[in-house]
């Protein structure tokens, strides 16, 4: 509705910028039309005085001929009187065409050009630029924004848990796990995914509640990856190493060729052996053992943040937690040239602060990306 009202306001202005000038132009005054009737008069009175006698001849001349002189200038004023009517007339007929034709024309053009029987679009409504970090965000917040108000709405929280994991968003994650559980029941996937946002809000420790959500999930169906490798992860952290290669090289006989948790499986038992991995495309290694969501949207959402945090971090810097999670991001998105980037400029960011320093020497050994 708003749209139809520029456009007649638009229309309208532009009629009247066309009507004014032949609206206000100033109208010459034209000479009465009665004074040519009134010196024919006056010329036929002079006739009738000298039929009277009442005029000499020699009066009458002159006086007869001064009544003609004025009869013609009468004439001519009253010719040139007439041509402002004729123009006025022709300014009429310009005005009424421009007041029809202009709305006409101008409504004729957008119905063939213009996309008139679109309906209008709120810009609430509209869908965010995912192209840029700025877009990302509004629909993310879009979406946050209608799960509080739709908190049963299983989908949208279907959408939102990996986009949470993929941003290093562990305790919202979480919370989208545990909806999604309480939504759709219990599923070994939901659980194991729920284990490892628990995993990711504890820092990378496999908490007690977390192992309880592996089992679960391994209780329902044993053969499940993510469970699995996240079990030896906690034998690992126990100080059992001899289990954890063990769970490792199991898993990793189980996986099948090509998938991408092979990796994360060759870089944990290199760790542990001290050997170089066994499986290093490119030197890569991935600590997730999920692939990334084939979700178009939700791909263009999570390179979008991630790209966020990166030049966040490159114009105001962070703590090491905060590089980790981009080496980290970079190695889930599959760009393991970036993340050796993001890590060098993460060591010399946090060159003066050996702690962080070391955080990020076993951040690089855990991803097989040097030492």
């Amino acid at each position: 509705m708003t749209l139809w009202i520029v456009l007649a306001g638009m229309t309208g202005l532009a009629v009247l910028c066309a009507l004014w000038p032949l609206a206000f132009r100033a109208n010459q005054s034209p000479a009465p039309a009665s004074d040519v009737a009134f010196y024919k008069g006056q010329i036929g009175e002079i006739e009738r005085d000298v039929e009277r006698g009442q005029l000499p001849p020699g009066e009458a001349a002159a006086a007869r001929a001064e009544a003609v002189r004025r009869l013609l200038a009468a004439s001519a004023a009253e010719t040139a009187a007439s041509r402002p009517r004729e123009a006025l007339a022709l300014r009429r007929a310009a005005a009424v065409l421009i007041l029809i034709a202009v709305p006409l024309v101008a409504l004729g053009l957008y119905a063939r050009l213009g996309r008139p029987e679109l309906p209008d679009e709120p810009l609430a409504s509209r869908a965010p630029d995912l192209k840029t970090p700025e877009g990302v965000e509004a629909a993310i917040a879009r979406i946050e924004s209608h799960l509080v108000a739709s908190p049963d709405d299983a989908k949208g929280w279907a959408v939102i848990a990996p986009v949470y994991m993929r941003l290093g968003r562990f305790s919202d994650a979480v919370n989208a796990y545990q909806q999604l559980l309480r939504l759709k029941g219990e599923s070994a996937m939901l659980r194991a995914s729920y284990g490892e946002a628990l995993v990711g809000a504890a820092n990378g420790l496999v908490t007690a509640d977390a192992r309880a959500a592996f089992d679960k999930a391994l209780g329902e169906e044993p053969g499940l990856p993510a469970a699995r490798f996240y079990r030896a992860l906690a034998a690992e952290q126990d100080g059992d190493k001899t289990k954890a290669i063990d769970m490792y090289q199991a898993l990793l006989k189980d996986a099948p060729k090509g998938a991408v948790w092979r990796q994360a499986l060759s870089a944990r038992l290199a760790a542990l052996q001290n050997t170089a991995p066994a499986e290093q495309p490119g030197g890569a290694t991935e600590t997730n053992t999920q692939a990334v969501t084939s979700d178009p949207q939700q791909q263009q959402m999570i390179h979008g943040m991630v790209e966020s945090l990166a030049t966040r971090l490159a114009q105001s810097g962070g703590d090491a937690s905060e590089w980790a999670r981009l080496v980290r991001s970079y190695i889930v998105l599959h760009e393991p040239d970036k993340a050796r980037d993001a890590l060098a400029s993460a060591r010399k960011a946090l060159a003066a602060d050996p702690a962080s320093a070391g955080q990020l020497d076993l951040l690089a050994r855990e991803l097989g990306l040097g030492g």
